[in-house]
């Protein structure tokens, strides 16, 4: 176990919550990096470089995201929350050659940053990217009436202060026997920690909102759930009513 005083795994998007940095390092060494596609890894390695790259999708959580959306045959699918695309293009990868990823960032500069290995990936023509907040096309979308039921997949990783917004017009968009995926459910570890605990000030200020949305998915007739201490924790969302 990491003493206090060790320094935290440098690697991009490390957001593990192992307490031995080893094990992790064990399990990107072992399992994901031998497996990783290239594009991912060189999208890794060009993320590495940006200022925020914190925000990245970790490798094992990319890895995780691939092979889940193979397993349930996912072929129209949302994201929101981009970044450069990191997760973007693992769910690309893992899609038929006519699927379609409908994702929403409101930084295009960013998702630019990505683009040229996507394209060089050969799945470029699978994604609509659009640039600006996602509720408003989320409420054109489910006031539209057609787009009802029509998602296999959807991933959110993006402002966790409008997270429970979000589920809100999700759940009548994702298919019944669906999957909705929301990222940094455990938030750094912190929803276990006590309010008065030392923290960094964005990882407080988010910490309520993280917390409401783990009570409202828990409370969520119309869901089954499965909370995963992937990355930073991802919470799988499956629609059944």
């Amino acid at each position: 176990m990491a003493s206090n005083g060790e320094s935290r795994h440098s690697e991009v998007g490390h957001k593990s919550l192992l307490q031995s940095d080893a094990l992790y390092q064990y399990i990107l060494e072992t399992s994901v990096y031998p497996r990783e596609p290239e594009a991912m890894k060189e999208l890794r390695e060009v993320t590495a470089k940006h200022p925020w790259n914190l925000m990245t999708t970790s490798a094992d959580e990319g890895q995780f995201l691939n092979m889940l959306l193979k397993l349930i045959n996912a072929k129209n699918t949302m994201e929101i929350g981009v970044y450069t695309g990191y997760s973007l293009l693992a769910t690309a990868l893992a899609l038929p050659d006519d699927g379609k990823i409908l994702a929403m960032d409101i930084n295009r500069e960013n998702y630019e940053i990505g683009l040229p290995i996507i394209e060089k990936a050969g799945v470029a023509h699978k994604i609509d990217f659009r640039e600006g907040p996602a509720l408003p096309v989320l409420d054109q979308m489910v006031e539209d009436g057609k787009y009802h039921g029509t998602f296999d997949f959807i991933f959110v990783d993006a402002d966790k202060d409008n997270y429970i917004n979000y589920h809100k017009r999700l759940i009548d968009l994702v298919k019944v026997g669906g999957l909705i995926g929301y990222d940094n459910t455990l938030w750094n570890g912190s929803v276990a920690q006590p309010a008065d605990a030392p923290m960094r000030k964005y990882v407080r200020y988010y910490r309520d909102f993280v917390m409401e949305l783990n009570k409202a998915l828990a409370a969520d007739p119309r869901i089954e759930i499965c909370m995963l201490p992937v990355g930073d924790g991802v919470t799988l969302c499956r629609r059944i009513s």
